[in-house]
C-alpha cells in the first residue's frame, strides 16, 4: 500500500519517556509533514498513545481501544492506518537507549492487524550529532 492511501496515523510513544516528554516535537513534525511524515496527505488525522509501559510490555491497551473506536466510529480499516513507533522507542536518545521491547511491540501490532509500521517520528539534531560522534548507537 502506498503512503497516499493511508487515512490515519497512530503514533505510539514510550510510556516512560512520556512522563517527561510532551510529544511536542513528534506532533510538530507530523503537522509540518517533515521527516517520517512527509509522505502523508495533509488532510489525515493522527493520534498519539503510549505503549503501556515496561512492566506490561506489548499489552498495548491504548492501541486496542483505538482499534475498537476506529472500527465503531469510522470506515477506516486497520490496513489504512500508519503506525509509527516514536523515536523515543526505536533510537538511543536523551531519554534512554532503544526499547528492549521494540521488536515485540511490532510483532504484537502485526498480530492486531496493523500492517503499516514505521520506526521513527522526529529526528533530533542533537541526538543525530551524538550518533555521528559515536556517543549514541545507531540502529538502522
Amino acid at each position: 500500500m502506498e503512503k497516499k492511501d493511508i487515512r490515519y496515523v497512530l503514533i505510539i510513544q514510550c510510556e516512560n519517556a512520556r512522563k517527561r516528554c510532551s510529544g511536542f516535537a513528534c506532533s510538530q513534525t507530523f503537522f509540518e509533514r517533515k521527516a517520517f511524515f512527509e509522505v502523508y496527505p495533509r488532510d489525515i488525522p493522527y493520534i498519539a498513545v503510549t505503549c503501556g509501559g515496561c512492566e506490561n510490555p506489548c499489552a498495548l491497551a491504548a492501541v486496542d481501544h483505538f482499534g475498537r473506536k476506529l472500527e465503531k466510529k469510522t470506515d477506516i480499516p486497520k490496513n489504512k492506518v500508519a503506525v509509527h513507533l516514536s523515536s523515543c522507542i526505536v533510537t538511543e536518545n536523551h531519554h534512554h537507549d532503544r526499547c528492549p521491547h521494540a521488536e515485540s511491540i511490532k510483532e504484537a501490532l502485526r498480530r492486531k492487524g496493523y500492517e503499516n509500521i514505521t520506526e521513527g517520528t522526529y529526528i533530533s539534531a542533537a541526538s543525530e550529532k551524538k550518533r555521528e560522534n559515536g556517543i549514541y548507537k545507531r540502529y538502522s
